[in-house]
């Protein structure tokens, strides 16, 4: 199942700047995720750093480093590419979990798979 969610409005995703967190269920777990603009295009991730599961956040929806150049867990350091999410510099281990975004008409959606699901409230 595959299933086109809206997210948020185009503008709100601001390049380099704060990200649109939203939940999901990921393996049948509820998780937080969050959408970020790098270089004009939406990206969108689990919030959840591949060295230790917390999540980046140095501040609520602060996943940027100061120069907007990089994702960066607030815990220990972990740097992640915006356009991939691959680890770019400290101790993660891989890359994080991407999450497939679409841009239509001013709205950023979200793509929905089998182990990514909408959180049911």
């Amino acid at each position: 199942m595959n299933e086109l969610l809206p997210l948020c409005n185009s503008r709100d995703l601001v390049d380099g700047g704060q990200a649109v967190p939203f939940d999901v269920n990921y393996a049948g777990q509820a998780c937080r995720a969050f959408a970020v603009r790098f270089k004009g295009l939406p990206h969108a991730y689990l919030n959840r750093c591949t060295h230790v599961a917390m999540e980046l956040d140095w501040q609520p929806n602060r996943v940027f480093d100061d120069s907007g150049e990089w994702l960066l867990c607030a815990s220990h350091g972990a740097a992640y590419l915006p356009d991939t999410g691959q680890c770019a510099g400290g101790p993660c281990h891989g890359g994080l979990v991407k999450i497939t975004l679409s841009e239509s008409g001013g709205v950023v959606y979200w793509h929905s798979a089998y182990n990514l699901q909408p959180l049911a409230f």
